[in-house]
């Protein structure tokens, strides 16, 4: 085929993926008139704490707490919230009061993690502020959460990648440190495939086998990449063992033309099986309907990995925000297909740290998506970053050691956990001096931090009055949310 056919191909691609967009943002345009709703899409790659943070969030609102900077909540002016049946009959609930109750009680502990897409719906009744909103307003505002794996996000950018694209540039970065560590027996795998033999299963089956391992083997704490597609080869879900997943890439040209029956082309027609089964339903299904967006980022893991996995981490997150349809809206766009206007970066586990470097991990996350930042503040849409703790599980104590002071967190760390010689047994507390994050956020960049913070896991801590302690997590609801209880 010519390039002009290839050209037509590609352009009525664009047209018709346009349109889903469109015919999406009808129906959405149509219900929100009669029932005013907001998607909020909550993301974040792997054990960022998106399970923790929704359920918290909708702790918050159904039970209340001191939450001052969310407005419309320490004000009174939101009445009741509580939680109604979703509107996507097909997407499994989000499991909340499962979760709470993991949280609680003697036996609590951290919930388990997202691993595939769910939704809830709370709503809420309020008293609006303005004279027109009180006046024509309904005072009720539907929040339907998305809760998606991360990685899920990673896939998108294959919907304009070729297969022999794909192998090439996923081939050459494993190349390269630090995954060059890692990928040995991929590798030599590879080294033994001919892309142009007659296809054979279990040569397909081995290499998706043995590149998963490698993945999974870059995603441990102590590399902690985050650039890892195709997201559902370490999160399957329901596709566990689908000849979806049965491919790998090859060590071809980025322009290789693969014969029928070739083993290249087996693994070619699974890909985009995979693109057009998985990513691309989950992206007009659902991605592309999103309201607000946050973003969950484990960045005190990179840090402490090392300056491969901030750099990692950094363009993993730039290549989430370019798969955002993000800008500000107006009634044509609500109707053609609306917009992310206000996207949360949010680092967690800020309880694992001093509040004295709680500014600087917001700092050192603002430097890491500076770029991603300033691409979609041109577009309009309103964009942030937070340092939180959706529930927090320590407290502040200060320790004199050796004739120093020393600024320490306090809580029970989980059983099995270990720092240095000492292992805790789940039930002792323990004093930590986690580490000081540098003044300079571009001294943090650089790889100087490797090995030098002290993290543990611990416990969650029992409710007090009904709520959880929490870092900003009211300050992540204002930008969220806030302007819709106006």
């Amino acid at each position: 085929m010519g390039r002009y056919g290839i050209a037509q191909i590609v352009k009525f691609s664009d047209i018709l993926d346009g349109t889903r967009i469109a015919a999406g943002g009808l129906a959405d345009f149509a219900t929100g008139i009669v029932s005013p709703t907001i998607r909020l899409g909550v993301t974040g790659l792997s054990r960022a704490g998106k399970t923790v943070f929704i359920t918290a969030l909708v702790h918050a609102l159904l039970k209340g707490g001191r939450f001052p900077a969310f407005e419309a909540l320490a004000q009174g002016r939101i009445t009741r919230c509580y939680l109604e049946p979703q509107p996507d009959d097909s997407l499994p609930r989000f499991s909340y009061e499962q979760h709470l109750k993991a949280l609680s009680g003697e036996d609590r502990h951290w919930p388990e993690s997202t691993s595939r897409i769910s939704q809830l719906r709370i709503t809420a009744e309020y008293s609006p502020r303005g004279l027109i909103a009180r006046n024509l307003g309904s005072g009720k505002l539907h929040i339907d959460i998305v809760d998606y794996p991360g990685e899920w996000l990673l896939d998108l950018p294959l919907m304009r990648m070729s297969y022999a694209e794909w192998s090439a540039a996923t081939v050459a970065a494993s190349r390269v440190p630090p995954r060059l560590a890692h990928a040995g027996e991929w590798h030599r795998l590879l080294a033994s495939l001919d892309p142009l033999k007659p296809a054979d299963e279990h040569d397909a089956i081995a290499s998706s086998e043995v590149f998963t391992a490698y993945l999974a083997r870059c995603r441990q704490d102590d590399v902690s990449l985050s650039t890892l597609p195709p997201g559902r080869f370490l999160m399957p879900g329901d596709y566990k063992g689908s000849p979806l997943l049965a491919f790998a890439p090859l060590d071809i040209a980025p322009d290789t033309n693969l014969p029928r029956g070739s083993l290249g082309a087996l693994m070619e027609r699974r890909y985009q099986s995979y693109v057009s089964t998985i990513v691309k339903p989950f992206f007009f299904g659902h991605f592309a309907r999103l309201d607000r967006q946050i973003v969950l980022v484990d960045a005190l893991t990179a840090l402490n990995a090392g300056a491969s996995a901030v750099m990692d981490l950094q363009t993993a997150l730039t290549q989430i925000l370019t798969c955002f349809r993000q800008g500000s809206n107006s009634i044509f766009s609500a109707m053609l297909g609306r917009r992310i206007d206000r996207i949360l970066f949010a680092a967690t586990k800020a309880d694992l740290l001093h509040h004295t470097s709680h500014d600087r991990l917001e700092n050192l996350l603002k430097l890491i998506v500076e770029d991603a930042m300033t691409r979609a503040e041109y577009t309009g849409a309103g964009i942030d970053v937070a340092a939180l703790a959706a529930i927090r599980a320590t407290r502040e104590a200060s320790v004199r050691q050796k004739g120093e002071t020393l600024e320490c967190i306090v809580g029970t760390p989980l059983a099995g956990e270990a720092l240095g010689t000492t292992r805790f047994d789940g039930n002792t507390e323990a004093a930590i001096f986690p580490g000081d994050l540098p003044g300079d956020a571009a001294k943090a960049l650089d790889g100087s931090l490797e090995g030098s913070l002290r993290f543990v896991r611990f416990r969650p801590p029992l409710p007090k009055d009904g709520a959880y302690p929490h870092i900003r997590l009211d300050r992540a609801m204002e930008f969220l949310l806030g302007d819709r209880f106006a």
